[in-house]
């Protein structure tokens, strides 16, 4: 993986994570709560192919750690991506100022397929 590449969530700001739009753990499968399967699709996962979201709570669940595959963190990425540069002024000159806008610029280059 490129040293440039957000490989887990402790280098992922909170603001960047909340845009990515995790679903709610009482809407997973116990395949997705698990992380057996990705998030947003049904692609199995492995330990090769797993981006780890980090741990995630929830008020009536707990504690939980999602993983997703490669390319639907690089889809959601990139849409996130496009929606904060439209709010954020220093992304409008140059998206390496803002520590978000970095963050999904780094998901979008690592997870492309």
């Amino acid at each position: 993986m490129p040293s440039d590449t957000v490989s887990s969530v402790r280098e992922i700001p909170p603001e960047a994570m909340d845009l990515l739009a995790l679903p709610t753990f009482d809407l997973l499968s116990p395949d997705q709560a698990r992380g057996a399967v990705c998030l947003w699709c049904p692609e199995r996962l492995t330990v090769e192919t797993a981006v780890d979201l980090g741990e995630q709570t929830d008020p009536e669940d707990g504690r939980w750690w999602p993983r997703a595959c490669g390319p639907c963190v690089g889809r959601r990425a990139h849409a996130a991506l496009y929606t904060h540069v439209t709010v954020c002024e220093p992304c409008v000159d140059d998206v390496g100022r803002c520590e978000t806008g970095l963050a999904l610029s780094r998901l979008v280059r690592g997870h492309r397929r």
